[in-house]
């Protein structure tokens, strides 16, 4: 590859690379994964297929398996990161989602206009800058629309930080981590999750949220499961599911 075709590419040129070319530039330019796919996605390498328009649901079996889970924090994740269902314990560790507006519920919104996100997360410049690169990731993705560019624009006016990562044009793509929170209730605690993607909804993310055993986050989760515990006929009034 010469380097007037690079410089033609770097551009924006009507160029169309074969794969060969784009993976040779992910492999010099030392990108991870993510890197690589946002990559494709920018130069369309990748099949975009339909637009994705349509409003998101959770199927019932995922909100079974949110039930079951409730001895552990549990999140259902859709596009541009908008939170489509939390469990009891997921709502008691970080925020009741439910009880926001439904054009409030969203993750990368929540971390960077709730106080209260700021003084959750023990690290949270690493948890925040990990949502813009994930939702720089999601634009990438599918840069037409326009409800995450409306998203957006409302955090670069209302956050300097996140219009600050925002410009360094970094992606992310969580699949698994760990986050160390100062929760009010019950102090310290870090918990680790891994995120599972539903076979055919291929728009929709699982995040499970775990603590290493006998440890003092485990107690501290197990107490906060006690101190919030509610019968499930109050738990399906308090949270209906939509």
């Amino acid at each position: 590859m010469s380097t007037d075709y690079y410089a033609r590419l770097e551009q924006g040129r009507r160029i169309t690379p074969s794969a060969a070319v784009v993976a040779a530039i992910g492999r010099a330019l030392g990108l991870d994964a993510a890197g690589r796919a946002h990559l494709e996605d920018l130069i369309g390498l990748t099949s975009a297929g339909p637009a994705r328009r349509d409003v998101q649901r959770v199927r019932p079996g995922l909100y079974q398996l949110l039930d079951a889970l409730d001895g552990e924090p549990a999140l259902v994740l859709g596009r541009r990161t908008d939170i489509l269902a939390a469990n009891r314990m997921a709502r008691a560790l970080f925020t009741d989602f439910d009880r926001l507006p439904p054009a409030q519920r969203n993750y990368a919104r929540w971390m960077f206009l709730d106080e209260a996100a700021r003084t959750l997360f023990v690290d949270w410049p690493d948890q925040a800058r990990a949502a813009v690169e994930s939702l720089r990731f999601e634009v990438g993705r599918d840069p037409d629309d326009v409800a995450t560019a409306a998203l957006v624009t409302e955090l670069r006016e209302h956050s300097r930080e996140f219009d600050q990562w925002w410009e360094q044009h970094r992606v992310h793509q969580r699949t698994h981590g760990s986050k160390r929170l100062r929760h009010p209730l019950i102090g310290d605690l870090t918990v680790d999750y891994e995120t599972l993607t539903p076979p055919g909804d291929p728009d929709t993310t699982l995040y499970i949220y775990t603590t290493e055993p006998d440890s003092p986050s485990r107690r501290a989760l197990d107490l906060l499961a006690s101190w919030t515990a509610t019968s499930p006929a109050e738990q399906q009034a308090d949270h209906p599911r939509q």
